[in-house]
């Protein structure tokens, strides 16, 4: 496969997962802009906190297929795994720091979910898992990145290819930087405050021990 080619897959990827599926449906259902409530994140977990309920199903659901239509691609159209892994990536960076919203964006869990849908979905069954246990201890955040460490195991144990760890080590990287940038939100000055709030970012997504008030609040 021509470079080129490759190249146009990455960046279309990158282009159709920078489409920021829950900011317009806040848009148009509420007129709000989702990035000033709750975690601030472009997310389905905002909607459904802010927005409506209902409206996660159809948010999910397309931003799985903004990476799954990618890898999908990447397989069927001669790119093979190595080309579907990319694509998949590329869909999350864009999914994560989208275009069209001067590089703010989501998590990325859902586009891991859909690249993992073409590629290996017993890795979704296996981050569904975690994701269910933490929505069921009110904290997924934590669980979601126990999820994506542990699922090399998971890999190892049904023999999966070796671009599946690539996936899921940069996926790592991606998901650990996205939520210590967390769309350019400041740190405090260097201190103990600032360790402390780099700390929570990594392990619990936000800056405050209560998750009820951080999902809860508007800014």
């Amino acid at each position: 496969m021509p470079i080129h080619n490759t190249l146009l897959l990455i960046l279309g990827a990158y282009l159709l997962g920078s489409i920021p599926t829950a900011f317009l449906a806040a848009q148009l259902a509420r007129g709000i802009d989702i990035r000033h409530y709750g975690s601030g994140t472009v997310s389905g977990s905002m909607i459904y906190e802010h927005v409506s309920r209902w409206l996660v199903v159809p948010v999910g659901i397309f931003d799985v297929a903004k990476a799954a239509l990618p890898a999908w691609v990447g397989i069927h159209w001669g790119f093979g795994e190595a080309g579907a892994v990319a694509a998949g990536l590329a869909a999350m960076i864009g999914h994560n720091w989208s275009v069209y919203l001067k590089f703010s964006g989501g998590r990325g869990l859902s586009t891991l979910l859909g690249t993992l849908l073409i590629l290996f979905p017993w890795g979704d069954v296996w981050l569904l898992a975690f994701l269910a246990f933490g929505y069921a201890l009110k904290d997924s955040a934590p669980w979601a990145l126990t999820g994506i460490a542990g699922m090399p195991l998971l890999i190892w144990l049904l023999d999966g290819s070796s671009s599946l760890y690539w996936l899921i080590g940069i996926t790592l990287v991606i998901v650990l930087v996205k939520r210590l940038e967390a769309n350019r939100r400041p740190l405090p000055p260097p201190g103990r405050e600032r360790r402390r709030i780099i700390w929570m970012r990594l392990i619990f997504d936000r800056d405050m021990m209560d998750h009820s008030a951080w999902i809860h609040r508007k800014f």
